[in-house]
């Protein structure tokens, strides 16, 4: 294989992925699966919803998967004894028993296979200038800290679901540090606070995100390796792109186990090509001094297969 080209995984590794789905565009599972094929990973999906596209159009239609129409797929599979998987990705769900659901599942998965990987993405709100607002059902947070962020074990909320998971603000990288020290001590070994309001030492133009993972060596003693990554700001609301991220990042800490430095740094390198090649084409569909619609603003997922499978490294983290 060429230099640096990802592996595959040494053995067939299966995902289960509970997310949205639309016809049109890159949202949930379908900004999830191709990433995670293109590196080797088998993945199965339930799609929580069927939408024509994502919600930020002006118009949407379609379906909604309740918990026990989820409950019946998993039985179906069950039945089949093809209940057998190395990692569950989740993430935008509205329903509190369809998340209850979801746990379940997980719980009885980790049952076996006791190396089973939980990613989760608890997505809640986002902050819009310096404000943070919740856009699912406030009842769906107690849910994701008592029930879900317990048996996770890797989580990437931006800033302001971490503050909404540990009750705690933050102002400071000490304090962000801190936060994910608590978000560790309520269960997941590998805390990715995606995106922040953070100063960032290289500056106004750069967002800050933050890792911290957390092991436990033979003997007992924990190590933790926390680290920044600081990715230059794209100039556009995209939709999908945490999405996009924590199925990156799945695969690429599958990749690198101990090491979640270069798993970010791949992660967001990726993710930077993704979002460059997007905006370009969007302002190009666009036209000179226009502002791109929603439909120019899809990832562009497809025409970026190349950078997803090896990411040309333009984005380094540092070790805090």
């Amino acid at each position: 294989r060429a230099g640096g080209a990802a592996m595959e995984p040494e053995r067939e590794c299966r995902v289960l992925s509970i997310q949205s789905h639309v016809v049109r565009g890159y949202v949930g599972n379908k900004a999830a699966t191709f990433p995670l094929q293109v590196l080797g990973f088998e993945v199965d999906t339930v799609n929580s919803v069927q939408f024509s596209n994502h919600t930020g159009y002006a118009h949407w239609k379609g379906q909604v998967l309740n918990s026990d129409e989820l409950h019946e797929l998993y039985e179906g599979l069950k039945l089949n004894k093809v209940n057998q998987y190395d990692y569950v990705l989740t993430g935008y769900t509205r329903d509190t028993s369809f998340l209850a659901m979801v746990v379940d599942i997980v719980q009885e998965l980790k049952q076996q296979n006791s190396n089973l990987v939980y990613v989760c993405d608890p997505v809640m709100g986002d902050k819009w200038n310096g404000e943070g607002s919740m856009y699912v059902p406030k009842d769906l947070l107690p849910v994701y800290r008592d029930k879900v962020v317990p048996v996770a074990d890797i989580i990437t909320p931006n800033q302001f679901e971490a503050e909404l998971l540990t009750g705690r603000k933050i102002h400071t990288e000490k304090e962000a540090l801190e936060v994910m020290d608590m978000l560790h001590a309520m269960g997941p070994e590998t805390v990715v606070i995606t995106s922040s309001d953070l100063q960032a030492p290289l500056g106004n133009d750069y967002l800050i995100a933050l890792g911290s993972h957390r092991k436990t060596k033979a003997d007992g003693t924990k190590m933790t390796q926390r680290i920044r990554v600081e990715s230059p700001k794209v100039d556009a609301v995209f939709v999908g792109t945490g999405d996009l991220f924590a199925a990156m990042l799945l695969a690429w800490t599958h990749k690198h186990p101990n090491n979640l430095k270069v798993a970010c740094e791949k992660t967001v390198s990726a993710m930077q090509h993704v979002l460059q090649r997007t905006i370009k084409s969007a302002k190009a569909q666009a036209g000179e001094g226009n502002k791109p619609n929603s439909a120019q603003l899809e990832l562009r997922m497809v025409q970026s297969k190349k950078d997803i499978e090896n990411p040309d490294i333009i984005v380094k983290a540092t070790v805090l």
